[in-house]
């Protein structure tokens, strides 16, 4: 079992995400003393007689006096049995678009529901975006349940109409889990609550701590974009010349045949160089210094790949965008594409269909992508560059769209047709 679980929290506004995640950070004793009397003196302030949890991850100023959450914030906490990254994005259907940042490096995602609610718009578009970013488990959890008298029909509606709605985006009844909380109260939380005893699942916690998450498969097609090439010329290593960058896929080793893109040139690995001295092997999330048996024309933005299991070397692409920016996207327009360490330049082809992540059907031909649209795309590159497929190596088949004339972010690309 992998000793690190990276999630994320999706919602509706007023779901109840920060009380929840200010919950986990409490139960865990991931709360400093002083942060908590801060915390307690605020929540006196306001007339409450227990803290407001919420405040410990609603920080800004701004957001508590308005009382809502609008960028992604990272929290940290850890149990005995594994550590956490979680993110924590924004409810409002405007930052979809922050779901897109917060669940793309997610193993897990955390959708929480009103119980008074049940399962509204925002939650399916949510579980769209999870869906289409391969986010691959998924945790209902029905909060607020204590303000429904923590009545079990109305629990067992909303999970069996969410458990419809995941596996038609594909997800199997396994990969999901719908669990009763109060984050106010801490019901399921961390602890088991005796108020609903109609539930025999794990806590919510409980279920952080032990859901199998895979590790990268040792499987997966070495790839390794070139950040930087070390050339020190030095007394003590006059002719070095190693190739710095992390490893985004698969193993490499001594020995490995492997190919340099876009160019097509061979050779062979003849070292790992890391700063704690040579390693025999090393895998995804590595950072190294390769040595090739030749002497070659490399430099930032190649990428180095297993040479008898290539990507796709292309100058024209298809792919499925989740479109960030206000900036409406059209046909035509020109943009950056950035891939790995390398940064082309593109330009916008055919628009060939819009997802609707409400009725999970698409619309041929849309004239524009606008906001928060998730959209399938033709880009046509300057120059080539080698891709995965998205599903095959989330590393090498994810990308953004830049706009060239002030560097904003417009879209987070992923290879492949990833819905019909």
């Amino acid at each position: 079992m992998s000793s690190l679980l990276r999630l994320a929290t999706a919602g509706s506004v007023d779901d109840g995400k920060s009380t929840l995640v200010g919950r986990l950070l409490y139960d865990t004793k991931s709360v400093l003393a002083d942060q908590l009397d801060a915390v307690t003196r605020a929540s006196v302030d306001k007339g409450l007689s227990t803290p407001d949890l919420s405040l410990l991850v609603d920080g800004l100023r701004s957001e508590r006096e308005q009382g809502i959450t609008i960028d992604v914030a990272y929290r940290y906490f850890a149990t005995p049995k594994r550590s956490f990254v979680l993110a924590d994005t924004p409810g409002h259907v405007q930052y979809t678009r922050n779901t897109v940042t917060g669940a793309s490096t997610a193993q897990l995602a955390v959708l929480l529901v009103d119980a008074r609610k049940g399962v509204i718009e925002q939650t399916r578009r949510h579980a769209a975006v999870l869906a289409l970013l391969g986010v691959p488990n998924l945790v209902l959890a029905v909060n607020k349940i204590d303000l429904v008298g923590y009545d079990e029909a109305t629990f067992t509606v909303i999970a069996e109409e969410f458990a419809e709605h995941a596996a038609s985006l594909g997800y199997e009844r396994g990969s999901v889990l719908a669990v009763p909380v109060s984050a106010l109260v801490g019901d399921n939380v961390a602890e088991k609550s005796d108020k609903t005893p109609w539930y025999s699942g794990p806590t919510l916690l409980e279920h952080l701590e032990t859901v199998p998450v895979a590790p990268d498969p040792h499987d997966s097609a070495f790839r390794f974009p070139v950040q930087y090439v070390i050339r020190p010329r030095t007394a003590d290593h006059p002719d070095y010349r190693g190739y710095a960058g992390q490893i985004a896929a698969g193993t490499v080793r001594p020995g490995d045949e492997i190919v340099v893109l876009p160019q097509g040139i061979r050779s062979r690995v003849e070292g790992i160089d890391t700063a704690d001295g040579p390693l025999a092997e090393a895998g995804a999330g590595t950072s190294v210094t390769l040595l090739l048996a030749d002497d070659l024309d490399i430099s930032r933005g190649d990428l180095i790949a297993a040479a008898d299991r290539q990507p796709t070397v292309t100058d024209e692409i298809t792919a499925t965008l989740c479109w960030l920016s206000a900036k409406a996207l059209k046909p035509g327009a020109r943009v950056l594409v950035k891939h790995g360490t390398r940064t082309v330049q593109a330009l916008v082809g055919e628009l060939h269909a819009r997802f609707d992540e409400q009725t999970l059907s698409s619309v041929d031909d849309p004239a524009t992508l606008e906001l928060n649209d998730i959209g399938r795309v033709t880009l046509r590159l300057a120059e080539e560059i080698g891709v995965d497929d998205y599903g095959v190596s989330p590393r090498t088949g994810a990308f953004l769209v830049i706009d060239p004339k002030d560097g904003d972010t417009l879209a987070a690309g992923l290879v492949g047709e990833r819905f019909a």
